[in-house]
């Protein structure tokens, strides 16, 4: 009937029987206890603590080296590594394979019971100057598995305490190039187009001679006659036709000249190209190609490859001197990052400008 009340009949909940409120309670406190521990534990991996990114060292001085282990339990051993900022990488000295390669110099090798653990003292190269790269591997140990190893690297700007006193090309002098003189001093057959370096060296105060051919160490180049050399970016030359230049070189006020005679054959030959793909992210364990096809030469003209390695732990690439090289990617803890370089050269000896390309390496 209408305006009148409805009256319902609740039904009392049955009581949780005594057993599933322990189930319950025990289910509640393991996900604590495992959110506690998600907590603990650190979220990172194996990385450099000091020196700091970025940090300015002086040459020959000292510093501490600290590491933070992070999730990448097991550590036996840390050894530390120094490269120029432009350095190939090398094999590290305690790889067993590197029969008849090139060894890179251990600086340093922590271990758990140095003070901090997998630290200590750490020597700044001290011919050292500009850019320079701190390479630490870690070997992890697992058990009958044998071992397995990761890595950390910091970028640091390292500067001479004792002033520039001298600077000059560590070449013969005058420079020939081509036909009158040194026709493959500086790597391929001279030609129109070629591109090369010359090594500058600086003596300072301090008794050491220092490479300083690099922009980044303050070098600075010049040609006198650009139709014949002209001075590119990175420290790079390149020969543009034929006849007399000079060139100056300047550092922290200091000056050096050099004569440079260029006598090539004049058939016009531009530089080729090199492309050496786009950044990607692959997986460990994956093989990685590095594709250098699209590098092509504006005569049409077959191409020489070389690809090296500057960033990351020592792989073994492949096929170094193909259109395509490839590695297998390693075992990282958490995303790495390897950088690659590649130069092309045409048939008549012309170099291009280098190429680079990150591989970004994840667990």
């Amino acid at each position: 009937m209408i305006g009148e009340r409805e009256t319902y009949l609740v039904k009392p909940a049955s009581p949780t029987p005594r057993g599933a409120r322990i189930s319950q309670t025990r289910t509640s406190c393991l996900v604590l206890f495992a959110s506690c521990l998600a907590m603990a534990a650190p979220a990172h991996a194996f990385k450099i603590v000091e020196p700091a990114e970025g940090a300015t060292l002086t040459a020959g001085s000292t510093v501490t080296a600290q590491v933070d282990v992070g999730k990448d339990r097991g550590i036996v051993t840390v050894r530390y590594y120094w490269y120029g900022g432009q350095d190939e990488a090398l094999v590290e000295q305690d790889d067993t394979t590197a029969t008849g390669s090139i060894v890179a110099p251990v600086a340093s090798i922590g271990l758990a019971e140095h003070n901090p653990p997998f630290g200590g003292r750490l020597l700044i190269p001290k011919d050292g100057i500009g850019p320079m790269r701190l390479l630490a591997v870690a070997e992890i140990s697992r058990g009958r598995l044998g071992t397995r190893s990761v890595f950390d690297e910091v970028m640091v700007q390292v500067e001479p305490k004792a002033a520039l006193t001298t600077i000059d090309f560590a070449t013969d002098k005058p420079v020939q190039l081509g036909r009158a003189g040194q026709s493959s001093a500086f790597g391929h057959v001279d030609s129109l187009g070629k591109i090369f370096e010359l090594p500058v060296v600086g003596e300072f105060a301090d008794g050491i001679v220092r490479r300083i051919s690099a922009p980044e160490t303050g070098t600075t180049y010049e040609s006198s006659s650009p139709n014949v050399i002209r001075v590119l970016s990175g420290g790079l030359l390149q020969i543009v036709g034929n006849g007399k230049a000079v060139l100056t070189v300047t550092n922290r006020g200091k000056q050096a000249l050099l004569d440079v005679d260029v006598n090539v054959n004049d058939e016009p030959n531009e530089p080729p190209i090199a492309d050496a793909g786009t950044n990607k992210t692959v997986k460990a364990g994956s093989k990685v190609k590095l594709n250098g096809l699209k590098s092509r030469d504006p005569e049409g003209e077959a191409l020489y490859y070389t690809w090296s390695q500057l960033r990351g732990n020592k792989v073994s690439l492949l096929d170094a001197n193909n259109a395509e090289a490839s590695f297998l990617a390693p075992t990282v803890s958490e995303p790495r990052t390897y950088r690659f370089k590649l130069r092309v050269t045409d048939k008549k000896g012309a170099d291009s400008l280098p190429a680079f390309v990150n591989v970004t390496v994840e667990p």
